[in-house]
Protein backbone atom coordinates (compact mmCIF):
# COMPACT_ATOMS: atom_id res chain seq x y z
CA UNK A 1 0.00 0.00 0.00
CA UNK A 2 1.22 3.60 -0.68
CA UNK A 3 1.54 5.87 2.32
CA UNK A 4 1.69 9.49 1.92
CA UNK A 5 5.21 11.44 1.44
CA UNK A 6 4.42 14.57 2.97
CA UNK A 7 1.77 15.51 6.32
CA UNK A 8 -1.70 16.76 5.13
CA UNK A 9 -1.77 20.71 6.37
CA UNK A 10 -4.43 21.54 9.70
CA UNK A 11 -6.73 22.83 7.17
CA UNK A 12 -7.43 20.43 3.95
CA UNK A 13 -7.65 17.99 7.64
CA UNK A 14 -10.23 20.42 8.59
CA UNK A 15 -11.65 20.70 5.43
CA UNK A 16 -12.60 17.29 5.17
CA UNK A 17 -13.92 16.72 8.67
CA UNK A 18 -16.29 19.76 8.11
CA UNK A 19 -19.22 17.23 7.21
CA UNK A 20 -18.51 15.10 9.86
CA UNK A 21 -20.59 16.82 12.60
CA UNK A 22 -24.26 15.02 13.87
CA UNK A 23 -27.41 16.35 12.30
CA UNK A 24 -30.11 16.97 14.37
CA UNK A 25 -33.02 14.67 12.61
CA UNK A 26 -35.65 16.71 10.62
CA UNK A 27 -39.03 16.11 12.75
CA UNK A 28 -42.36 16.28 10.76
CA UNK A 29 -45.98 16.61 11.48
CA UNK A 30 -48.43 13.79 12.57
CA UNK A 31 -51.77 14.15 10.56
CA UNK A 32 -53.47 12.43 12.88
CA UNK A 33 -52.05 13.86 16.41
CA UNK A 34 -50.21 16.42 15.89
CA UNK A 35 -46.64 15.67 17.62
CA UNK A 36 -43.68 15.76 16.34
CA UNK A 37 -42.25 12.39 14.93
CA UNK A 38 -39.58 11.08 12.39
CA UNK A 39 -40.08 11.27 8.77
CA UNK A 40 -41.84 7.50 7.18
CA UNK A 41 -42.37 6.19 10.40
CA UNK A 42 -45.39 5.45 12.75
CA UNK A 43 -46.69 7.54 15.27
CA UNK A 44 -45.02 6.18 18.49
CA UNK A 45 -47.76 8.38 20.49
CA UNK A 46 -51.25 7.23 18.34
CA UNK A 47 -49.75 3.96 16.57
CA UNK A 48 -50.43 5.51 12.95
CA UNK A 49 -48.81 5.58 9.70
CA UNK A 50 -50.52 6.64 6.53
CA UNK A 51 -53.80 6.97 8.01
CA UNK A 52 -54.11 3.74 9.35
CA UNK A 53 -53.30 1.61 12.72
CA UNK A 54 -50.09 -0.06 12.38
CA UNK A 55 -48.93 -0.58 16.05
CA UNK A 56 -51.06 -1.10 19.03
CA UNK A 57 -50.28 1.87 21.43
CA UNK A 58 -50.43 0.47 25.53
CA UNK A 59 -51.21 3.43 27.81
CA UNK A 60 -48.84 4.09 30.93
Amino acid sequence: MPNPKRRHSKRRTSTRRAHDALQVPQLAECPNCHEKIRAHRACPHCGKYKGREVVEVVEA
